[in-house]
């Protein structure tokens, strides 16, 4: 937590806000950028003459939210549990969460010893369904995993399934990673998820716009979506139903002119129906870390290219395949007829199949030439010398 600027300014007054507006309020993000902390907090206060662009029923709610809010104990709860208050305008604010606009987040509690800012500047977000498959959760363990290895931090929501498989990959390997929560960051939810999160806390962040104790509720859950997309140079959704709420985060990147990545799944599949979906419009297919640092990473940061192995065939002269191709499976041709199937004369054609046959492709059957038995068991496995 930083200096506090007066009373109701600063830090103090920003814990208020936290306690007072819902996560992802574009009203009271208005009021903050028009009037300033101070201001709106001692009119919620007062309780007396709404702000403007709320009913006066909306505004009575707010006002005994604000009553009953408690700033003080707030940050005093949370700096025993070992967590800090940031704010914008603060060193450690990610400056990138500003693209949110209005709604931005009051402040951020931060439970874990590294920055948050440097941690965000270099992270990506592997986000998907809570009721994944095995091979999500394989595919979101590994791709998170190799991201780490290859120093990036990995950001995801702390949820069971997807989540939970990018955290612990990117744990095995020694890395970062950062939970994003939709809950108070000293009560982790989902209960059983606590070690984990736990974890991560040792090992890396845990972040949450809502004031400790707070707990979470389907809204809460697909508005700390935008902090996760926000906060992220890219995001990655591994698996997703057509109503996933993981779909809420790679939209949310799509907004905010983030990279939105997704992972094929079968095609008969459920629970990749939203990701195809995804890919469908504007998002980029990836398959591995490789693919995902090209997007997202620094130029030249490239995938390797995607070639099949090296058969014998491709170190042929283009003349050999041509003669070789012209030979038929089933019986010997004659000279002549490699030569007109390989569109050359008979004296090129013959000099290419005794080439053909120092290699081990062809032999002699009286006045013809027959694939040898090596390249017939080739053909048969769809693997023609090549």
């Amino acid at each position: 937590m930083t200096g506090a600027a007066g009373p109701d300014g600063g830090p103090l007054g920003r814990a208020f806000l936290a306690r007072v507006l819902e996560p992802g309020d574009e009203v009271g993000g208005r009021w903050l950028r028009e009037f300033g902390v101070e201001e709106v907090v001692r009119r919620l206060r007062d309780g007396g003459r709404p702000l403007p662009g709320v009913s006066g029923v909306r505004w009575s709610g707010l006002a005994a939210r604000a009553r009953a809010a408690d700033p003080e104990r707030d940050l005093e709860t949370a700096g025993a549990a070992g967590v800090r208050f940031v704010c914008p305008g603060d060193t450690e604010w990610p400056a990138q969460l500003d693209d949110l606009g209005d709604a931005r987040p009051t402040g951020l509690w931060v439970r874990g010893r590294p920055s948050l800012r440097m941690w965000a500047l270099r992270s990506v977000a592997v986000v998907g369904a809570r009721a994944c498959t095995a091979y999500g959760a394989h595919v979101a363990a590994t791709l998170a995993s190799e991201l780490a290895e290859r120093g990036w931090v990995v950001v995801s929501g702390g949820a069971y399934g997807i989540d939970g498989a990018a955290h612990r990959g990117a744990l095995a390997a020694q890395g970062a990673t950062v939970a994003v929560l939709a809950c108070g960051v000293d009560r982790p939810y989902p209960r059983g998820h606590a070690a984990l999160i736990g974890r991560i806390a040792e090992q890396g962040l845990v972040v949450g716009e809502l004031p400790p104790g707070d707990h979470p509720t389907p809204s809460r859950f697909i508005l700390r979506n935008r902090v996760i997309a926000a906060l992220t140079r890219g995001t990655v959704v591994v698996e997703a139903a057509c109503r996933s709420g993981s779909l809420a985060t790679g939209r949310a990147a799509q907004r905010l002119g983030r990279y939105t990545m997704g992972v094929p799944g079968p095609v008969t599949s459920a629970l990749s129906a939203g990701v195809h979906e995804l890919l469908r419009g504007e998002a980029v297919l990836v398959t591995d870390a490789a693919e995902v640092a090209e997007l997202v990473g620094a130029i030249g940061e490239l995938a390797p290219a995607r070639r099949g192995p090296v058969l014998p065939r491709d170190l042929l002269e283009p003349a050999a395949r041509s003669v070789l191709a012209a030979l038929p499976g089933d019986r010997a041709a004659s000279a002549e007829e490699a030569a007109r199937g390989a569109r050359t004369s008979r004296d090129e054609a013959i000099a290419r199949l005794y080439e053909l046959r120092a290699l081990g492709y062809v032999e002699r059957h009286g006045d013809g030439w027959k694939l040898t038995r090596q390249a017939m068991i080739s053909v048969r496995q769809g693997r023609r010398p090549c």
